[in-house]
This record gives C-alpha cells, sequence and structure tokens, in this order.
C-alpha cells in the first residue's frame, strides 16, 4: 500500500494536489490511500510517527502554525526512506531547501505547470520506491499486465486496424484504439503521430530535421508529424 501523505493549508490545492494524485494512481492500478490534512497538528505527526509502508509527502512549506520546512527534517530525522515533495508558492525558498539535506525529490512551484511537474515526480517517487506503475486491460478475452517503463512506443496498423505495443523484447497486437490506450497511460506517454504513441521516459534523442525518435534501448523510429513535434521538443 503507497501512502500519499498530503499537507496545505489552502483547501484548493489540497484538493487539487488529491485529484492529481488519484487520476495518476486510477491509471497506475496500485493500491493506495490519501491522509489529507490542512496544517501540522498532532494526526499529521502520528502519520510521521507511524509505521505505515511506501509514505510519500506532499508538503506546503507554510501552514498557519508551523514550517513545512522544520517538519521535513523532523521527518528525515524519524524517517529516511520515505519521499518528500515541497509544494509552495515561495519558491524564494528554494534556497534554504537545497542547502539543507533533506533528500527531498522535488521542489514544486504552485503556479509553474503545477500538474504537470508533480505527475512526473509522482512517477520519479515509485521508481525511487521501486514499485512500477502498470497498465491492465483486457482484450478478445485476453488480460494484459504491463510495466509502464517496459513500453517503447505503441504504433497503430491501419491494415489489420490493431495497436501495436513495442516494449524491448516482445510486441503485443491488440484490437484497441490509439486514443482508447492514451487514456490508460499516464502523463509520460504523448502522442507524436497519428499513428504513435511514445513512453518519453525512455526517450535519449530527438531529431527535429530528420523526424527521428531514439530510445534508451538503441531503436529508432520516424512517426513525428509536424502537428505533434511540438510535444517532445519545445
Amino acid at each position: 500500500m503507497i501512502n500519499f501523505i498530503i499537507c496545505d493549508d489552502d483547501k484548493r490545492y489540497l484538493k487539487l494536489v488529491k485529484d492529481i494524485v488519484d487520476k495518476y494512481m486510477m491509471k497506475n492500478q496500485l493500491d493506495y490511500k490519501t491522509h489529507m490534512f490542512s496544517d501540522y497538528d498532532n494526526e499529521f505527526m502520528k502519520i510521521v510517527d507511524s509505521k505505515l509502508s511506501f509514505k510519500i509527502y506532499i508538503l506546503d512549506i507554510e501552514t498557519k502554525t508551523r514550517s513545512g520546512i522544520d517538519v521535513a527534517r523532523i521527518i528525515r530525522h524519524k524517517d529516511i526512506d520515505s519521499i518528500i515533495i515541497f509544494l509552495t508558492g515561495h519558491e524564494e525558498l528554494g534556497n534554504v531547501i537545497i542547502k539543507d539535506d533533506f533528500m527531498f525529490l522535488s521542489f514544486i512551484n504552485k503556479f509553474d505547470n503545477c500538474e504537470q511537474r508533480l505527475v512526473k515526480s509522482l512517477h520519479k517517487a515509485l521508481k525511487v520506491l521501486k514499485i512500477r506503475p502498470q497498465i491492465r486491460f483486457k482484450d478478445n478475452g485476453v488480460s494484459y499486465t504491463l510495466a509502464l517503463d517496459d513500453i517503447l512506443y505503441i504504433t497503430r496498423d491501419s491494415v489489420d486496424r490493431k495497436c501495436i505495443i513495442k516494449t524491448d523484447d516482445l510486441e503485443f497486437k491488440i484490437g484497441k484504439s490509439l486514443s482508447s490506450m492514451l487514456e490508460l497511460l499516464d502523463a509520460n506517454f504523448v502522442q507524436t503521430h497519428r499513428s504513435c504513441i511514445v513512453n518519453t521516459t525512455r526517450i535519449v534523442a530527438v531529431s527535429k530535421a530528420k523526424r527521428l525518435i531514439t530510445f534508451d534501448n538503441g531503436e529508432t523510429i520516424d512517426l513525428l508529424s509536424d502537428k505533434y513535434v511540438k510535444e517532445l521538443v519545445s
């Protein structure tokens, strides 16, 4: 069970973070629970002292009664394995956090691509905890379970009208549309062509001039169109 401990004294951001976590985790189909707090109160500190597994803290730096920086120090004194993500509007405090040895994962500005950056941080957090996000689906009576990190890209065969899921060693042909596959995947997957979705975490190089995408296993594809090129080179 993955435990997300979220603290923010702004109810709007507390709900926003929970919604982002729910959306991300439902796609990954992993067991999780969210613990939500508007302040670093006694109930929050009970969570810090608890033996819950796989803790991922998403902390506001300032609440009405306490500093998230001070709380991070307490967390690290008790627990060096949990993940800490700072989510704040006080970007000027970034240097303070960097100078301190919090071993934090991310420092995210609420007003700068907050959702996109948090999703990427959640993906990193699961990798650090050695939890591999997966997708599960059925096609023609066959059940599939695939780790997202194993997928390089997905293409659409217009002749067979099937999607081809390409991993390092295998190909899976399934009778789903590209759009339905995109709905199953997380934000690390983007469309680069009308007939292709790629896993951006596996990409090592993009040549806009040659319309070429190179993956970390050395494989390349040329399915990069003008319409979608900004998804990778912006």
